[in-house]
């Protein structure tokens, strides 16, 4: 039996994975054990005070015996008020939320693998369940007030098992290449703006200072396969991670806000990893990219009369302070050089995407008079919208040009994954560290010198050595900068463009991992429709959660050779579908987000949440927590 003195260093050593609940009348129990079987630890919750969240962890780890001991004990402590009962199996907490009445614990009760990387498994949540703190004798009636009853139905509209994943010792809301260079864990990782339950979970945290019972959430996109080039197999991986801050539905989320964060902001990140035996070293390559909406203040009217409404631009802000943060954020986020790739209309009879483009173009003109030249933004036009209608033009073709030279410019991450990285338990983070130029290099006896992709004379991910499945010849690679593409919605055009550099990328990834010879996948190769349906797959993900509708896949299905009048039908039906949900149904959407993210949170005697104004375009506001005023009414 041991006692843990630091529990922040306890859970990097070890993550617990299956848990039980018990409840007698006065305290829940909760049983949490490792994957091994050989770490038991045990949580208590208070359920007497129903106002207050009491959450104590016993600082002993015990073995499965002496914790079935305990639990008898505490049967037998408590016979007089009917003993110790099962409640349920669950796999980790979602956190704690309080409306107008008690604390409710929401946990996940069932789960499914979706994936693996590096050994570490992906889940998504099959089901979950929402349990009420305080014993029924201690409930005050505001539980089951009319009110009360109307925040639980809210909430439950965010669907958990929809498009929500997680990983027990794997930072999924990190990229490969972060996860390896910056090593962060803990705490500090909920508070990344891919982390959609930080709210729900900051009162357990801050209780326990870890995250041993917690698991964090990302919403997005997950998908993962095993596909094959000639003969030979890996496995892709496709990741789509949603930012939580200024989050929300189409029409009531545009834009960007005070402190610069911008509406639909997911980071895509593609990996490909060989399949090898295990105890050898396997080669992974990894390549993000971003998009959100164009980084002004600018807003649509939902309208239940008019599909296309009007773009109304704000010029409040002349400086375009907020347009500069949010570029300084990519910076901070992906290094130079920051890519935009801006697909909108340039010319339309009646002037609406356009009035974006050319303030666009303004701002950033602006932006980068104070910047030094290898820094400045490189600013992309390219209208999708008139180069779909010449026949003659192969868009996927042009798209690629463009997607190489962004490529050229950034890199992507390589490296060779040696067998302690690939053990199922947490990873020892970080596996790179900074020299003293500023670049990474691998720490310890790692068997790889670095390469800055970004700025080497080869191109990207061309192999130094003669021996392309040579392991022990392969420098490590990384990223320097991203592509950050953007049209009005950040869904159909958007993901055509991000398809096309997912396409050029994969060349060079496979090349990377010695799969293949020339570092180009073509658009007519099988391998080419493989990675499409990936892309169309989540391309209407995302449509779905920020617009109501699966996107607008034209040249998609006219590159599977699709029936014209078919294709034609189906964006109508989207099209009609989208507008149905964004004047009906998106304001209850954004009111389950805001409460969700705890950017709304209710009290006694101040209005309900659905007597306030509609959740449109704001910019800054009080709240109940200092990330409110990016999302308060």
């Amino acid at each position: 039996m041991a006692s843990s003195d630091n529990e922040e260093i306890d859970s990097r050593n070890y993550y617990l994975q299956k848990f039980r609940l018990y409840e007698t009348r006065s305290k829940f129990y909760m049983i949490g054990r490792d994957k091994s079987r050989t770490l038991w630890r045990v949580l208590k919750i208070d359920r007497l005070d129903p106002s207050e969240l009491n959450i104590r962890e016993d600082s002993t780890t015990y073995s499965e015996g002496e914790c079935y001991d305990l639990l008898k004990r505490i049967h037998e402590g408590n016979m007089s008020t009917g003993g110790l009962k099962f409640v349920t199996t669950c796999y980790g907490i979602v956190g704690f939320i309080k409306f107008l009445g008690p604390y409710y614990m929401l946990l996940i009760t069932k789960r499914r693998p979706i994936g693996v990387i590096c050994g570490h498994t992906v889940y998504a949540i099959t089901k979950s369940e929402m349990i009420p703190l305080p014993n029924s004798a201690v409930r005050s009636n505001m539980a089951n007030s009319k009110n009360e009853n109307r925040y639980k139905k809210l909430l439950c509209t965010v669907d958990l098992t929809k498009d929500f994943f997680f990983s027990y010792s794997y930072h999924v809301m990190c990229s490969l290449q972060k996860n390896l260079c910056e090593g962060e864990a803990g705490q500090v990782l909920y508070d990344t703006m891919f982390v959609w339950n930080e709210f729900l979970t900051r009162g357990i945290r801050n209780h326990l200072k870890n995250t041993l019972w917690t698991v964090a959430l990302v919403y997005g996109f997950f998908k993962q396969a095993k596909l094959s080039i000639s003969g030979k197999e890996f496995r892709l991986t496709l990741i789509a991670r949603r930012s939580r801050h200024y989050a929300g539905t189409r029409y009531l989320k545009r834009g960007v806000n005070e402190k610069g964060r911008v509406a639909n902001d997911v980071e895509t990140e593609q990996i490909v990893f060989e399949d090898v035996p295990e105890g050898c070293p396997a080669q992974v390559s990894s390549v993000v990219q971003n998009r959100g909406s164009i980084p002004l203040f600018w807003s649509q009217e939902t309208s239940r009369l008019n599909i296309k409404p009007d773009i109304i631009l704000s010029k409040k802000d002349l400086s375009y302070e907020a347009t500069r943060l949010h570029f300084e954020n990519l910076v901070k986020r992906y290094g130079n050089p920051i890519i935009i790739l801006n697909l909108i209309k340039t010319r339309e009879k009646k002037p609406r995407e356009s009035i974006l483009r050319a303030e666009f173009a303004n701002a950033i003109e602006f932006i980068n008079k104070d910047l030094s030249e290898e820094n400045r933004l490189k600013f992309l036009h390219w209208d999708l919208h008139k180069h779909t209608r010449r026949k003659a033009t192969n868009v996927l073709a042009l798209l690629g040009k463009v997607a190489a030279y962004a490529l050229n410019l950034t890199g992507f991450f390589y490296c060779q994954v040696t067998s302690e990285l690939r053990l199922d338990g947490p990873l020892e983070w970080p596996h790179f560290k900074k020299n003293d130029a500023g670049e990474w290099s691998p720490k310890n006896n790692y068997i790889c010198e670095v390469e800055d992709v970004g700025n080497s004379e080869i191109g990207p991910g061309e192999d130094s050595g003669d021996d392309k499945r040579n392991h022990m010849m392969k420098p490590a690679m990384f990223q320097k900068g991203v592509l950050r593409t953007n049209c009005i919605d950040c869904l159909d055009r958007t993901n055509v463009a991000q398809y096309a550099y997912g396409l050029a990328a994969l060349g060079h990834q496979l090349h990377s991992v010695g799969l293949v010879d020339i570092p180009k996948i073509d658009l007519d190769a099988p391998l080419a429709d493989d990675l499409m349906r990936f892309y169309e797959t989540m391309g209407d993900t995302l449509a779905l959660q920020y617009g109501g509708s699966a996107a607008h896949n034209k040249i998609f299905s006219e590159r599977r050779g699709q029936w014209k009048a078919a294709t034609q039908s189906q964006e109508f039906f989207r099209t009609l579908q989208r507008y149905y949900s964004n004047a009906y149904m998106d304001a209850e959407k954004q009111d389950a987000i805001n409460v969700f993210l705890g950017h709304f949170q209710p009290q006694q005697g101040k209005p309900a949440l659905w007597e306030l104004d509609s959740d449109q375009h704001y910019n800054a506001g009080t709240g109940a927590h200092n990330s409110a005023k990016e999302n308060t009414r």
